[in-house]
């Protein structure tokens, strides 16, 4: 078959040819180290909804308005798979692969922990660890900011916040980073799953064994419903999804906005100025710019929306980086503005599914951004460096070296 009739294959009856623009989620060539921005470019003569045949063959949805009214449609939109393409026997993530209203009563008992006065209570130890970092590549002049902060300073936070063991920090930033790697290769997803889930059970023992005040101790003994707490299968798929997020999210997410932050010294001038003034506006712009989840949803009902018609069966993914960057909503969307007007944006989704550590993620890059520019005001990145960098369901930039005089 040659290559052609392959891509025909997975363009259904339903979907119009006007629809159909090609779009590789894992590999287009037009996404470069400017991921959001490349990423916005390569799709901007596409249709706001459009069907990819790559990978099994999908729909994306690139605009704001659109999305939302995907992720507020659970009746028709599910989250019960959330693999591109799809895979037998997908992970099942809580509350993330729940519908409402079967979410709601995990998101409660998760909520507490991840509330404004949590995290607020939490700031000391975001700031221990945002100065203990930066103090350890300041007097070096130089490091690969992903791998010295951004993989370390929120991860060291997850684990600490879960009760994990800090020694076995390489160990699973590793394994999330893979996670993300195969998304299109169903067995080697199994086992990272099954690996990742056998160090959470282990977790759950010694917290069952040994209460205390962290994350995983407060999951094994919350009560969701007339008294009931959960069981180990409810623990297991709520931290698994609690992990991947901690792991790679706010990581990738960091390491994109010093990418740009690093190539603007007036910026770098003003927040050194002010740290504590500033970082809050630098926090909310940078999360609206640099989002990196692109959010799968399963049609289950079929649906005519917004002109597309949607089939049972077909696999959606909200493009929730592009849409934060809609010129429709946001006036010279590429640029990291931190005098913007606080608009919505939809880097956490919306709706049912809003993330739930987003007063977390917003806090780790406030509190690191004013620790950074008071030990490190002035930086770039090294000339001729390589940025290699991850698409697919959720972006990633695996290098940032830069420097700084000493």
């Amino acid at each position: 078959m040659n290559a052609q009739a392959q891509i025909d294959r997975t363009i259904p009856d339903h979907v119009p040819p006007h629809l159909v623009y090609n779009f590789d989620i894992y590999a287009d060539e037009r996404v470069s180290s400017d991921v959001q921005r490349s990423y916005a470019e390569a799709i901007a003569d596409a249709p706001d909804i459009f069907w990819s045949p790559a990978n099994g063959g999908h729909w994306l949805v690139k605009r704001f308005d659109a999305i939302a009214a995907v992720a507020s449609d659970p009746e028709h939109f599910s989250v019960r798979e959330m693999q591109i393409p799809r895979v037998e026997n997908p992970p099942f993530f809580i509350p993330l692969s729940l519908d409402p209203p079967d979410n709601l009563k995990y998101r409660r008992a998760m909520a507490p922990m991840f509330g404004p006065t949590a995290i607020k209570a939490l700031e000391p130890r975001l700031r221990h660890w945002a100065q203990t970092i930066v103090a350890e590549v300041a007097p070096k002049g130089g490091c690969d900011f992903m791998a010295d902060v951004a993989k370390v300073y929120p991860v060291s936070i997850f684990m600490e916040l879960m009760g994990m063991d800090l020694s076995r920090l390489q160990e699973f930033r590793h394994l999330a980073e893979r996670f993300f790697e195969v998304q299109n290769d169903a067995e080697e997803m199994g086992r990272l799953s099954a690996t990742i889930l056998g160090i959470m059970k282990e977790l759950v023992d010694v917290k069952r064994a040994r209460p205390d005040d962290k994350l995983m101790s407060h999951f094994v003994h919350a009560e969701i419903e007339d008294g009931r707490t959960m069981n180990d299968d409810e623990i297991l798929a709520m931290s698994f999804v609690l992990f991947l997020g901690g792991m790679d999210t706010v990581t990738n997410v960091t390491g994109f906005a010093f990418q740009q932050l690093a190539q603007m010294p007036e910026l770098q001038a003003r927040l050194a100025a002010d740290p504590a003034g500033l970082s809050t506006a630098f926090a909310d712009e940078a999360v609206r710019a640099f989002g990196v989840v692109n959010s799968p949803r399963l049609v289950v009902k079929d649906k005519d929306l917004l002109g597309v018609p949607f089939r049972t069966g077909d696999m959606v993914l909200n493009l929730l980086p592009v849409a934060s960057r809609d010129d429709r909503k946001f006036e010279n969307p590429h640029a990291l503005d931190i005098d913007r007007k606080k608009v919505a944006h939809m880097t956490f989704s919306t709706g049912p599914h809003l993330c739930i550590g987003h007063v977390l993620g917003r806090a780790e890059i406030r509190v690191l951004v004013e620790e950074w520019v008071r030990q490190v005001p002035r930086f770039h990145i090294v000339e001729g460096a390589e940025r290699p960098f991850r698409t697919g369901t959720v972006m990633a930039l695996e290098k940032l070296p830069i420097e700084w005089d000493v």
